[in-house]
């Protein structure tokens, strides 16, 4: 069993993947290669839609909102994972109380919101 080094297309997270996983996973997805977590996301904005765009869509979307950050991938994932759960809860007002805390790295200008 061959294990490989990828990189998302949607995030630029690395993951170790068996090349049939990797395989699966590009075919799910028209080629490209998407992390754990940006399949689910894509997943959800492809069921999500009234007008059932389908997959392809959905990639494109969750690619678009991915480039409009420029935080590292770990942020990304951390932020896109709140609000995925916060999507399936229902719940997607602001809560009054959140706090932001800095999470600069050399280089890096970015910040989250934790609730």
């Amino acid at each position: 069993m061959e294990i490989e080094s990828v990189k998302c297309e949607c995030c630029g997270l690395r993951e170790d993947c068996t090349l049939d996983y990797i395989a699966s996973v590009r075919a799910s997805f028209h080629g490209q290669w998407l992390c754990g977590l940006c399949c689910e996301a894509v997943r959800d904005e492809a069921c999500r839609k009234k007008a059932q765009p389908g997959v392809e869509e959905a990639v494109r979307a969750h690619m678009a909102f991915c480039k409009m950050f420029k935080s590292n991938p770990a942020v990304r994932v951390a932020d896109g994972m709140r609000q995925m759960l916060r999507r399936r809860s229902g719940d997607m007002s602001k809560p009054e109380s959140a706090k932001k805390y800095s999470t600069s790295q050399v280089g890096d200008e970015s910040s989250v919101t934790l609730y």
